[in-house]
């Protein structure tokens, strides 16, 4: 692995771990919610969703985005938005899983393809442990199924030839879906993931 590839990983990481000491702080919208960051700048992110000044975060997913599972619930409802940030919240914090893993194999010096085999394969079980029901989970099953031919999603290989280096595929396994952070008053937050993985110039 490149030094500075190694160097943005880690900062990342150090990064992403100290995020949980700002959510209870960031737990509630204030009024005239407005994002420092705007998420109009990030094309990942509005491929996905669409800016709606009605809805509590100024955005909801959009219809034929990778959100549309989502675009029926009501993001103009603050309990609907805040059940739905908290669930966010909680993914965010059990991928944190891959930090750890990262660090471990770091510290045992592991070369970049056997950490992002080990990275990849870690990040398709969180994904499935996250669905919070089994219609949920069947849903993400088959479009696992659809998109890489089975179940359990893309493999370390499939990932490999996608993206053309390990590097790239270590990267992209910390990757997380701004426009739902957008939606749900977390863009700011993890705007520095973003950065480090590529969705935006910082």
């Amino acid at each position: 692995m490149r030094k500075s590839s190694l160097r943005s990983l880690v900062i990342l990481l150090v990064l992403v771990m100290a995020l949980s000491a700002i959510f209870v702080a960031c737990n509630k919208k204030d009024e005239g919610f407005k994002y420092q960051h705007n998420p109009k700048d990030n094309p990942s992110a509005m491929a996905d969703i669409v800016e709606d000044s009605s809805c509590v975060y100024g955005f909801r997913p959009s219809a034929s985005g990778r959100l549309y599972t989502y675009a029926d619930h009501d993001f103009t409802n603050p309990k609907v938005v805040e059940e739905l940030r908290q669930e966010r919240i909680k993914y965010h914090q059990d991928l944190e899983a891959l930090y750890a893993l990262l660090n471990q194999m770091l510290a045992e010096k592991k070369d970049t393809e056997t950490i992002a085999r080990a990275i990849s394969t870690k990040r398709n079980e969180i994904r499935l442990a996250e669905a919070k029901n089994a219609e949920e989970e069947a849903q993400i099953r088959q479009t696992n199924l659809t998109e890489w031919g089975q179940e359990e999603g893309p493999t370390p290989d499939q990932l490999y030839e996608k993206y053309g280096s390990w590097e790239t595929v270590l990267t992209k396994a910390f990757s997380v879906n701004s426009g739902a952070d957008a939606c749900l008053g977390l863009y700011d937050q993890y705007y520095e993931v973003y950065v480090a993985v590529g969705q935006i110039k910082g």
